[in-house]
């Protein structure tokens, strides 16, 4: 920095603006500003006058290019809010459509059993530990289920509530060996009890337990429950695969594949009222 004030080049500078400070002094003197003095003022500003202009067009510019920038970002979150409000959409659209056509599909079981009472509801996850089948669906209290409640597919019985939180319920299949209910076999109206069993529902069965030693039932015959305190009359169950004699011999089973495809449910319909529900027998 010592170097430049030493310079010609500042000794050069030095000397233009001490003879226009002397020009000015004397025009401040005379009343007027002489054309030397003017033309000499305008070699000086007008660098000045153009690196601002420049500047100023420079900064104009950014300015305009963060504007649009802003503009298209703002444009953007608008697109990306319209879009999640269509997806949204969307998936309402599908649940309706699913409800609507899980309602139709219902129809006939409700034009049967007029007292029933049906709630759709989404199957929503499955127990990784359950050799049963059992599962969780999105509808709980508040929406009117509580334990005990019956739990159809289109096909058939599917199980029934074991527990239930305020926006969810834990379903236990009719594989599961807690589940016990009166059921009859259509063609003969024998009746007997249906309930799980651990070794067949391995193979996607449950048992009919307690035919008689002398039960006509065959392979093929349709199974309806007999209705009762869990169950309402007359939903299909399944259809027997086998008739074999208990070990003791007394009696007979039947293995029942449910009409339901239990795996394999994304919908089902709880029934949260029918004639009989939560009575006992000797009431």
């Amino acid at each position: 920095m010592g170097e430049f004030w030493k310079s010609k080049r500042f000794k050069i500078l030095l000397g233009v603006l001490v003879l226009l400070l002397a020009m000015m002094l004397q025009a401040a003197w005379n009343g007027g500003v002489p054309p030397v003095l003017a033309q000499a003022v305008g070699v000086v500003v007008t660098p000045v006058q153009r690196a601002a202009a420049f500047i100023s067009d420079g900064v104009t510019s950014h300015l305009r290019r963060y504007l649009a920038a802003d503009q298209l970002a703002q444009e953007n979150q608008q697109l990306h809010d319209e879009l999640r409000q269509l997806r949204e959409q969307m998936v309402d659209y599908e649940r309706y459509k699913r409800e609507s056509e899980t309602l139709r599909d219902y129809l006939g079981i409700r034009e049967e059993h007029e007292d029933l009472e049906l709630l759709p509801a989404a199957v929503v996850a499955r127990d990784p530990n359950s050799r049963f089948g059992s599962f969780t669906i999105d509808k709980g209290p508040l929406a009117g289920v509580e334990p005990l409640d019956p739990v159809i597919s289109a096909d058939g019985l599917v199980g029934l509530v074991r527990e239930a939180g305020p926006n969810y319920a834990k379903v236990l299949t009719i594989l599961d060996v807690e589940i016990d209910a009166g059921a009859k076999v259509l063609r003969t109206q024998e009746l007997g009890t249906i309930s799980g069993d651990v070794e067949l529902a391995g193979q996607g069965c449950c048992k009919l337990s307690y035919l008689d030693r002398e039960s006509a039932a065959a392979a093929g015959d349709l199974v309806y429950t007999s209705g009762g305190a869990l169950f309402p009359a007359d939903l299909v169950v399944g259809s027997i695969l086998r008739v074999e004699d208990e070990r003791e011999g007394i009696s007979r089973f039947a293995v029942v594949r449910p009409t339901a495809q239990i795996a394999e449910l994304t919908d089902v319909m709880v029934i949260t009222s029918f004639n009989g529900q939560g009575v006992q027998a000797d009431e």
